[in-house]
């Protein structure tokens, strides 16, 4: 009891319904460090490796510029095959993207988030993070902004609640949130990115249905468009009243 340490340690306190992977958070940091030197360095290593499979489904590619003369990043979740393609593997894929074709010059990302499904197209918030925190600082710092087209009620909330907290390196403040793609033309000329006919599809949908950002759909199926039965039953009915009484 009249011991002391000196020690430095360190509590990590993570709520357990908040549906995030604690496990990149209580890494050995020094293993950490060690990691992100070696990978950083590797560059010709990741060059030698197979990645065609990526570069045919075209998730992640470099367009054009914004009207502030960033090159852009165009990232469709949609086409990103979540369930067989690793955290580590998708690390090294847009580790040497970037390297390769972006070495230099301020950038910038438009992130697609149109019908995007959690179990199917998502790496995980946790994934993503732990992708950013080991970019190389220079890259964090040519990052300026992040169009992120059709967010979900879920990605609002989580970026709302925990985004000041889970993002660093002022990454949070780097999120510009684009409902409609006609804003997205205050920021990009049109023909700077290719928008996918999905992303156009669903964009159509959420300026007839607004009430769907938020995750609440009117009228699922569609019984607006149903003709009134009751008024077509009650015109019959009339019509064998009159032909009774004529009778």
């Amino acid at each position: 009891m009249g011991s002391s340490s000196n020690d430095d340690f360190s509590v990590v306190v993570l709520a357990s319904d908040l549906g995030i992977d604690a496990r990149p958070f209580l890494l050995n940091q020094d293993t950490e460090i060690e990691d992100q030197d070696n990978w950083h360095d590797c560059s010709q290593d990741f060059s030698d490796e197979d990645f065609s499979d990526l570069e045919f489904l075209q998730f992640f590619c470099l367009q054009g510029s914004d009207k502030s003369g960033n090159r852009i990043l165009r990232i469709v979740g949609k086409y990103f095959p979540a369930p067989v393609v690793s955290g580590e593997r998708l690390k090294r894929y847009i580790y040497l993207k970037i390297c390769s074709e972006l070495p230099e010059g301020p950038f910038c990302i438009v992130y697609m988030h149109s019908t995007v499904q959690k179990e199917d197209n998502s790496p995980g918030v946790t994934i993503l993070r732990w992708i950013y925190e080991e970019l190389p600082p220079e890259i964090k710092d040519r990052l300026q902004v992040i169009y992120f087209i059709h967010p979900g009620l879920r990605s609002r909330l989580v970026f709302a609640t925990l985004g000041r907290f889970f993002l660093s390196g002022g990454l949070y403040w780097k999120i510009k949130y684009i409902s409609r793609l006609q804003y997205l033309w205050e920021d990009i000329k049109k023909g700077e990115v290719e928008i996918p006919e999905f992303v156009q599809n669903h964009d159509d949908v959420l300026e007839h249905r607004p009430l769907t950002d938020y995750g609440i759909e009117p009228d699922p199926l569609h019984l607006t468009e149903v003709p009134n039965t009751a008024y077509s039953l009650g015109r019959y009915e009339e019509r064998l009243t009159s032909r009774e009484f004529m009778s």
